[in-house]
C-alpha cells in the first residue's frame, strides 16, 4: 500500500509531532568542552582563527569552567601550553605543569565537573611532534614511556579521564598499567583510537602552539583513505584497556563513527575539531549561514552516526540553544 494510504508528512506537520517521533534527541549529556591552559595570571588571549576560544591562565580557566558547569555541560578537556618547551616535552608530565595545576583548581572549584586531559607531547616539545624524535624520526617505544608518565601525573592531580591522542602503538596498555600500578584504577581512558592525519587541525595548532617544526604527522596519524584500519586500531586499544574510544575529526569521518558504533559495544566519542568550528564561525560572520541551525544540525549528525560523546568548541552555544528549545 502506498499513497494515499501512507502519508509520511502526517508526522511532520507541527513541532510537537516532529519532536515526538524524532529519532535522535540532542542533549548536553554527552558534551565535552575543550580548553587551552597557559602560564601566568589573569591571561585570556583570544585565538584569532577560533572566535570565542582563548588561551587562558589557570585562574581564568576556573572562571570558564564554572560557566561550563552552570550550563549543564558535564565535562571539559584540557590542553596545555607550557612555559618552556624541550625535545622531550618535560613540562607535560611534571607535577607543577599548567594542566596539572588547572586540574587541581577546577576540581576544587567545581567538584561536579568531569575533567578530561589530552595526553600527548606535541604541545610541550620544541619540535612540535607527538613523540620523541631520533635522527629525524618519531620513535614509538620511548615515547610511550613518557606518555604513561604524563597520564599518571594528570591522574594524580585529579583527572577523571585521560585521553591519549598521540597514536603511538601500545600507549593505552602502558598507561593502564601505570595507572593501575599507582592505585589509580578508577581513572578511565578515552583513547583517540582513530585519529586521522587531517587538514582540519590548523586552528588548533595555533591555539595549542603545536605545529610541527619539520615534516608532518603522516607516519603516526591515520591515512584519511583508510576505514578498515580504524576498526583494527579501535580493537587494539580496547584490548589494551581503553574504556572509551574516539574518532577524530568528526564530520569527514561520520562513516567511521557509524562503523565503529556498529562493531563495538563501548562508548564512542567524536571530536568536532577546530577547522570544522572555524569554518562555521567564518561563514556565520559573513552572513552566509544561520550558525545556530547549522551547529545543531552538525551536532545531530554526529550523534546520529553513533557518537554518544561529542567534543566541540560549540559546546557552550549548544547548551544555551538546547536549553532554549
Amino acid at each position: 500500500m502506498t499513497f494515499p494510504v501512507h502519508r509520511p508528512r502526517r508526522l511532520r506537520q507541527n513541532e510537537a509531532i516532529r519532536g515526538l517521533v524524532r529519532e535522535t534527541q540532542p542533549s548536553t549529556h554527552g558534551l565535552i568542552y575543550p580548553m587551552f591552559v597557559c602560564p601566568g595570571s589573569g591571561v585570556r588571549a583570544e585565538v584569532s582563527s577560533m572566535p570565542g576560544i582563548a588561551q587562558q591562565s589557570v585562574d581564568k580557566i576556573v572562571e570558564e569552567a564554572r560557566e561550563v558547569a552552570d550550563l549543564g555541560i558535564p565535562g571539559v578537556i584540557l590542553f596545555g601550553l607550557p612555559e618552556h618547551k624541550d625535545e622531550k616535552g618535560t613540562e607535560g608530565y611534571i607535577a607543577s605543569g599548567v594542566v596539572q595545576r588547572a586540574i587541581e583548581a577546577i576540581r576544587k572549584a567545581r567538584p561536579d565537573l568531569l575533567v578530561v586531559t589530552d595526553v600527548c607531547l606535541c604541545e610541550y616539545t620544541d619540535h612540535g611532534h607527538c613523540g620523541i624524535v631520533e635522527n629525524g624520526k618519531v620513535v614509538n617505544d620511548s615515547t610511550v614511556e613518557l606518555l604513561a608518565q604524563m597520564a599518571l601525573s594528570h591522574a594524580r592531580a585529579g583527572a577523571h579521564i585521560v585521553a591519549p591522542s598521540d597514536m603511538m602503538d601500545g600507549r593505552v596498555g602502558a598507561i593502564r598499567k601505570k595507572l593501575d600500578g599507582a592505585n589509580l584504577s578508577d581513572v578511565a581512558i578515552l583513547s583517540y583510537a582513530a585519529k586521522y592525519c587531517s587538514s582540519f587541525y590548523g586552528p588548533f595548532r595555533e591555539a595549542a602552539q603545536s605545529a610541527p617544526q619539520f615534516g608532518d604527522r603522516r607516519s603516526y596519524q591515520m591515512d584519511p583513505a583508510n576505514a578498515r584500519e580504524a576498526l583494527k586500531e579501535v580493537a587494539l586499544d580496547l584490548d589494551e584497556g581503553a574504556d572509551m574510544i574516539m574518532v577524530k575529526p568528526a564530520l569527514p569521518y561520520l562513516d567511521i563513527i557509524h562503523r565503529v558504533r556498529a562493531a563495538f559495544d563501548v562508548p564512542v566519542a567524536a571530536y568536532n575539531v577546530s577547522g570544522e568550528y572555524a569554518m562555521v564561525k567564518a561563514a556565520a560572520q559573513n552572513g552566509w549561514i544561520d550558525e545556530k541551525r547549522v551547529v545543531l544540525e552538525i551536532f545531530t549528525a554526529i550523534q546520529r552516526a553513533g557518537a554518544s560523546i561529542v567534543l566541540t568548541y560549540h559546546a557552550k552555544d549548544l547548551a544555551r540553544w538546547l536549553k532554549a528549545c
